[in-house]
């Protein structure tokens, strides 16, 4: 099934949500999840980002050694996208230094380490930077151990950190078989297990397949409680493969590394670009051997998913992007039609 959802197409109503909205969650990390979450705030407020916290690069990765906290830089973009805040406050959230000791530190990481100290954990410092910035919804951590990312690849190389996978897998140019944590058997937080049990919609992506989507999905019982969901499960498949991680990879590809690590077929509704990428940029992303994901409709059909197409191509800084504000009129043109012939029928 093929939902062709471009241009104008009006939203129906959201008759029948609870107030404020359809209960959404979102399930990422890095730069994908925060963008989405800034097109999902303008349709509901019942908004839950479920973050990895396997990051330990850059400036979380410095303070998770110096500090030995999590890490705070995805918590950190997604407690902005859904912050209703004045600019000069985003500025200075999202301000790095740029000489001596602090050189390349983000403040809104210094902020929260400052909180997690005062607050006495890192979730009781994520509600209160919540709070400060106003937070539309809720950004919980999937879970509050301290984890390590690793990946095993086709010839049986194993890499350890989430910063060094990309670099090294790309450097071997063997496919990632596989990724994992340590310690074994991860804690999720409850509350991310509340909201999904809860959930109208699972959203599932953008983002870096192996890095940022699927550690979330290995931490004990989160895929498990997603496919006993009663929520439309929804992923969002990437516009471009990525550098070390997913160069080749079609459509089919990305569901079914997923779907093997959830040990369980988790997704219902998958969302694709169909839109085209300007020369200049795919040039650009082909020095990186990086192309648009190929789309094999037939292979995802035999899978039983159904497809949602559209053009979400947006140009962000040189980079290839989701246009946020169609994606999610997207994802609530869809939610809203599944509602509406649930009641008429």
């Amino acid at each position: 099934m093929i939902l062709n959802i471009k241009g104008s197409k009006k939203l129906i109503k959201n008759d029948g949500w609870a107030i404020g909205g359809p209960k959404i969650v979102a399930i990422g990390g890095g730069t994908g999840l925060s963008t989405i979450l800034r097109g999902l705030k303008a349709h509901t407020s019942n908004i839950t980002a479920i973050v990895t916290m396997a990051d330990d690069g850059g400036g979380s990765g410095m303070l998770r050694n110096d500090l030995g906290m999590l890490p705070p830089g995805d918590i950190r973009n997604c407690i902005l996208a859904l912050a209703n805040t004045e600019p000069i406050m985003e500025k200075l959230i999202q301000y790095r230094f740029k000489e001596g000791v602090l050189k390349g530190q983000c403040f809104g990481n210094l902020f929260i380490a400052a909180l997690n100290d005062i607050c006495g954990s890192f979730d009781n410092a994520v509600r209160e930077i919540s709070n400060v910035l106003a937070v539309t919804g809720k950004v919980v951590p999937v879970t509050l151990d301290d984890i390590t990312l690793y990946a095993e690849l086709e010839d049986g190389t194993i890499i350890k950190g989430e910063s060094q996978i990309p670099k090294i897998q790309f450097n071997i140019n063997k496919k990632i078989k596989r990724v994992f944590l340590e310690p074994e058997g991860c804690r999720p937080m409850e509350e991310a297990l509340k909201a999904i049990r809860e959930a109208d919609a699972i959203i599932i992506g953008p983002g870096s397949l192996y890095t940022s989507i699927i550690p979330n999905l290995i931490i004990k019982d989160i895929a498990e409680t997603i496919y006993e969901s009663k929520a439309v499960k929804i992923y969002v498949c990437n516009i471009m493969t990525q550098k070390g991680e997913t160069l080749g990879y079609t459509l089919t590809d990305h569901i079914k590394a997923i779907n093997s690590h959830a040990k369980r077929d988790i997704i219902e509704y998958v969302i694709v670009n169909t839109g085209s990428i300007p020369e200049e940029f795919a040039i650009k992303y082909m020095d990186e051997y990086a192309t648009a994901v190929e789309i094999d409709w037939e292979e995802v059909n035999e899978m039983g998913i159904k497809t949602v197409e559209g053009d979400f191509v947006r140009i962000d800084k040189g980079y290839v992007r989701h246009d946020y504000n169609k994606l999610s009129e997207c994802i609530f043109t869809l939610l809203n039609q599944k509602r509406k012939d649930h009641t008429t029928r």
